[in-house]
């Protein structure tokens, strides 16, 4: 009887080894990472992508842009590649969460900063108002205006739907904070027509116990209480009346903070004429006006004097050591 004897072949290689070869040329993936990856599934509530990964990565349609999507083909197509935030780590079945809106928020508020460095003015439309102001998107992102910096005289609720100016007043990302001011825009605008020394026409159109707000062409400067006499006055309503057109100096301009401040002061013929006599003040205020600036002139020019003196007293002490170190070179030959 011829006995056959059946042997397993040594390859050499085992099913450890197998597995281990595959992990070796395994990607790993961490929340956080920005991968490529192909959309080749799209779901009524997401769509699956491949990433490399051994399962299919997931992305949630809440994930798919910074801006409310209703249908996951409206931002993604079969077969597209593009870049994807890994979200978390693989679940119980070894698939990953994606995100587009992860990676388009970032580069969104990149973007902000820069247009803040740049001190860029930008429109939006606002979307919506509450008690302290109104709202609107930049790059996406949801930014607000405090009601004190936003220049209309229509109601707020009327403002929804309406294109804006708006300058930046904070980006921050790590406290979620984009706040922004209507009037600083319309006030850089009106400023680059304005000089400090003018006189301009203006309406009273709010009284505060420090001071008077007054439109002037559409943007509104302080007239603080201690620029409206040289006399003592104890508030602004016993010289001025809401709706009053009056003449104003304007006397600074900070675009940075978007204010103009004003003076009825400066416009005295006589100290205390706005109490007494405003009328004469107004009858005068570009004649006053204009030795204002003639006094901001000589005091600029003397202001350039005496920088001048100091640089050439400066360069006088400079040629002074250069002698004294040239008479000491020629002592020590």
């Amino acid at each position: 009887m011829v006995n056959f004897e059946t042997k397993e072949a040594d390859i050499g290689f085992t099913h450890e080894d197998f597995e281990a070869l595959l992990d070796q040329y395994d990607y790993h993936f961490s929340p956080g990472d920005i991968v490529p990856g192909t959309v080749f599934s799209i779901e009524p509530r997401g769509a699956l992508i491949d990433i490399g990964a051994k399962t299919a990565a997931y992305l949630p349609i809440q994930e798919m842009s910074i801006n409310r999507v209703e249908a996951a083909d409206e931002v993604l197509q079969s077969n597209e590649t593009r870049e994807f935030f890994i979200l978390t780590d693989e679940n119980e079945d070894g698939q990953l969460t994606l995100s587009i809106r992860r990676i388009e928020y970032m580069r969104a508020w990149e973007r902000v900063r820069q247009l803040q460095n740049e001190d860029a003015t930008v429109r939006s439309d606002v979307f919506a108002t509450n008690r302290g102001g109104a709202l609107v998107r930049i790059e996406g992102l949801r930014g607000f205006i405090p009601g004190s910096h936003i220049s209309t005289r229509k109601p707020k609720e009327d403002l929804v739907g309406e294109a804006l100016p708006l300058k930046f007043l904070e980006v921050d990302e790590e406290r979620n904070r984009l706040v922004l001011s209507h009037r600083r825009a319309l006030v850089e605008r009106k400023m680059n027509g304005l000089q400090v020394g003018e006189v301009v026409i203006g309406a009273v159109r709010g009284l505060k116990p420090y001071g008077a707000f007054i439109d002037i062409g559409g943007v509104s400067g302080l007239l603080h209480i201690s620029e409206i006499s040289h006399d003592h006055i104890d508030t602004p309503n016993t010289v001025l009346n809401v709706n009053d057109e009056i003449k104003v100096m304007i006397i600074d301009l900070d675009a940075e903070r978007g204010r103009i401040s004003l003076s009825t002061k400066q416009l005295e013929p006589e100290p205390g004429d706005m109490v007494k006599n405003p009328d004469i003040v107004f009858e005068k205020a570009e004649e006053m006006a204009e030795r204002y600036r003639q006094q901001l002139l000589k005091a600029a020019e003397a202001e350039a004097a005496a920088a001048a003196g100091e640089a050439g007293a400066g360069e006088e002490d400079s040629y002074a050591v250069e002698e004294d170190e040239s008479a000491v070179a020629a002592y020590a030959e």
